[in-house]
């Protein structure tokens, strides 16, 4: 049996379940974002899917004591905190379902929100089990879904939350890259499919970094910091194919504390 097929074989009995997932503007001092109040929207890479130590009164959604917004809120101690973020949160479900926590009082949004809207945890599930063509194919889908209707979803998206906290500092978290290419790995995917699956990150955050930009909030990549931390790379900060399934994909506790914490850090 080949090496793909054997790792395919045992993906399918942890994939077969997987959790979606879940550059311009002002930046203020962390001290006048801690004054008011401060609100964390979005999918499971705010949630903190993947970092374990998951908060008793999130269900599924899957709030982690150990994802940056509350790092970020036990470090500054802002005048009022709501963690609402939600694994497998699509811009839709984050604007009807996560908004409430906004008001005039809110000085400090933080979201990550779009890759599931593009399906990205069907092309994992897609790149793990299937050919490289196919992997590639999904991938394709994917970018294309960013490159047309994503960019309305987003709008609507930021134009929900500016209605519902018009004064706030808004934070538009981008994503990592998955792969270091040429690296450790000696089984899995293929080196092309590793190379698209980061293009499509690529992509994404640029279409995130542009439509951030056009509302007028302050976009902040994760790439340099995740940087010689993927996986591939002997020390990564993302958990590759793994039980519990939703953990798939998805920042490990350092990938919190050290990658998304800093990025959302260096632009308050």
């Amino acid at each position: 049996m080949s090496v793909r097929r054997i790792w395919a074989s045992l993906s399918t009995l942890t994939l077969a379940a997987v959790a979606a997932l879940g550059m311009a503007g002002t930046a203020v001092a962390a001290d006048s974002a801690a004054a008011g109040g401060y609100v964390a929207l979005g999918d499971s890479y705010s949630s903190g899917v993947g970092a374990g130590d998951y908060l008793p009164d999130s269900g599924d959604c899957r709030r982690s004591a150990n994802a940056y917004p509350q790092l970020w809120a036990a470090a500054n101690s802002p005048t009022s905190f709501a963690f609402v973020a939600c694994s497998g949160a699509t811009t839709s479900s984050v604007a009807s379902g996560q908004l409430g926590a906004l008001d005039s009082s809110t000085a400090l949004v933080s979201v990550t929100a779009g890759g599931n809207d593009v399906g990205f945890a069907d092309v994992m599930q897609d790149c793990v089990l299937g050919s490289e063509a196919t992997c590639i194919s999904s991938v394709d889908a994917a970018i294309a879904k960013m490159n047309n209707s994503l960019p309305g979803s987003l709008d609507s998206l930021y134009a929900g939350i500016r209605a519902g906290a018009p004064s706030a500092q808004v934070v538009v978290l981008g994503y990592p890259r998955f792969y270091q290419l040429s690296g450790s790995c000696v089984a899995g995917l293929t080196e092309a499919e590793r190379a698209a699956i980061n293009n499509a990150s690529d992509v994404l955050n640029g279409v995130l970094a542009k439509r951030a930009a056009d509302a007028g909030f302050t976009f902040s990549s994760v790439v340099d910091e995740f940087t010689g931390h993927e996986l591939c790379s002997g020390d990564a900060w993302l958990h590759s194919v793994t039980v519990p399934v939703y953990n798939s994909y998805h920042p490990t506790v350092a990938g919190q504390s050290g990658g998304y914490l800093p990025a959302f850090r260096s632009v308050l």
